[in-house]
């Protein structure tokens, strides 16, 4: 008894002393109060915190509780308020013991926390959500099997930026690390330009068609609204060229129609042509219409009536000054995922210039390419069309291009003359709903034996234009026309 009349405090008084210290921070009265404390006391507690991210710490002491004449023990309980998770909650206990006639602090590393024992850690991990989520322009999931997906994987690149989640995990020396606490990464959304009705529309309108694509844009806004794509041999609708074959007859009439050639005008459509000194030109089946006004050339798709009247009226610049107004410059397009509208090489010969006039020759376009000049009759504007919003697309690609208004009596024409291909021309009574402009085409491709027919519709429906294309498929009207009608009938 008389020893103990020596010691300095009680456990009751140092252990308060200690929990006080630790509420306000205090590490270096903590460490005062600890027998022996460690050399990285300090550190250790400050790293901790730091590491784990620790806001503020509440402890909550019980009573002391005696073990012996000099040792005692103060179960407690607290909560971290870590940055990431919130409240974390733990209990351990404050041993004391009398030293050196003084009450002490006897510290452990579980006494900081409990998950410390045995060479235990808690550590704070940061881990990688999944990539960005593109979707529809409604922020809605892109339909399932919407032949758009090599599309979106290739934009996902585009977005670095992914959602981050916080794991805080404990370990034993030898063991695998358990989670205690997790929050998950918040998905990053980012829209694209696409339209759910629209792209679905397209992707079922190609179930079951081979080698075939559909490119559907808005007219005012240049918005790509769907790109279904099952071509195969790694080809892409925005990227890879094809003669266009008569829907580029949309752009040779504009040429002639700005040569002063009217809608009106009566023209010969023979079955064949031959040119004075030169080659021989036939239509389709080699069928002819005799005279018919240059509107109804353009609805039957006259090849015969577009050779003649292009060698009469234009010169080989005409054409290409045309074209390069209508995308066909071979530039690259900032639609956020790049590509293509058309090219042509200027004509050197007449011959050159009578297979240019008909989308044969060296015009080339992509489906995308033809689904623009589509919309560009729509709108009267020339746009390059994106697939993402427009501060994505200027962070892509850099500021946009300004859309190129085209002539109004041109385009106001051209109207009337795609109105009169699905009236009584090439894609009458082919199934098509109400108000559908548009325009036919069969490409020839490759030689002999080799010899195919590429399949094309372009056109428009109010505030949606497109085109439809289906390589090695036919012509226009039995390959191209079908896949328009089920896509514009599934809207």
């Amino acid at each position: 008894m008389v020893a103990s009349t020596r010691v300095k405090g009680s456990a009751a008084q140092t252990s308060a002393a200690y929990f006080a210290a630790w509420k306000r921070g205090d590490l270096q009265g903590m460490a005062a109060l600890v027998y022996q404390p460690p050399a990285d006391f300090i550190a250790r507690h400050r790293s901790f915190s730091e590491d784990l991210h620790v806001e503020d710490i509440q402890l909550r002491p019980g009573a002391v509780k005696g073990t012996g004449e000099t040792s005692a023990e103060v179960p407690f309980t607290g909560s971290r308020r870590l940055s990431e998770f919130g409240a974390w909650p733990f209990s351990s206990t404050l041993r004391l013991a009398v030293r050196d006639r003084t009450w002490k602090v006897l510290w452990a590393p579980e006494t900081l926390d409990p998950l410390l024992k045995d060479g235990g850690t808690v550590r704070l991990t940061e881990f990688d959500g999944p990539a960005v989520q593109l979707v529809t322009s409604e922020g809605e999931k892109i339909p399932n099997d919407s032949y758009a997906e090599s599309y979106l994987a290739e934009l996902k690149p585009e977005f670095d930026e992914v959602g981050k989640g916080w794991a805080l995990e404990a370990a034993l020396p030898g063991q695998q690390a358990r989670r205690l606490m997790t929050v998950e990464p918040k998905v990053s959304l980012e829209r694209t330009t696409l339209s759910r009705s629209v792209q679905a529309a397209a992707a079922r309108a190609l179930d079951g068609v081979r080698n075939a694509s559909i490119v559907a844009i808005r007219p005012s806004t240049g918005e790509v609204l769907a790109v279904a794509d099952r071509l195969e041999d790694n080809y892409s609708a925005f990227r890879d060229f094809f003669p266009p074959g008569s829907t580029f007859k949309t752009v040779t009439a504009a040429a002639l129609l700005e040569a002063g050639l009217d809608p009106a005008a009566e023209v010969d459509c023979p079955g064949t042509y031959t040119i004075p000194n030169s080659r021989t030109v036939k239509n389709a089946g080699e069928q002819g219409h005799d005279t018919v006004t240059f509107a109804d050339a353009f609805a039957y798709s006259c090849n015969t009536t577009f050779v003649r009247e292009a060698i009469d009226r234009l010169s080989a610049d005409n054409l290409v000054e045309t074209a390069a107004k209508w995308g066909f410059n071979g530039a690259e397009l900032d639609t956020g995922l790049g590509g293509h509208c058309g090219r042509l090489d200027p004509p050197d010969s007449v011959d050159e210039l009578a297979a240019d006039s008909f989308g044969q020759g060296s015009v080339e376009a992509t489906p995308l390419c033809m689904a623009m000049v589509a919309a560009a009759v729509e709108s009267g504007s020339l746009r390059v069309p994106r697939i993402l919003s427009k501060a994505a697309v200027e962070r892509i690609d850099g500021p946009p291009a300004k859309p190129v208004e085209l002539d109004e009596g041109t385009v106001t024409a051209l109207r009337d003359m795609m109105a009169a291909v699905v009236d009584h021309g090439t894609a009458a009574a082919a199934g098509l709903p109400a108000g559908v402009s548009g325009k036919t085409g069969t490409a020839e491709a490759g030689t002999g034996e080799a010899a195919r027919e590429h399949g094309w519709f372009i056109g428009y429906r109010d505030d949606l234009a497109f085109s439809v294309f289906v390589r090695d498929g036919g012509s226009g009207r039995s390959a191209a026309l079908p896949v328009a009608a089920r896509f514009l009938n599934g809207l």
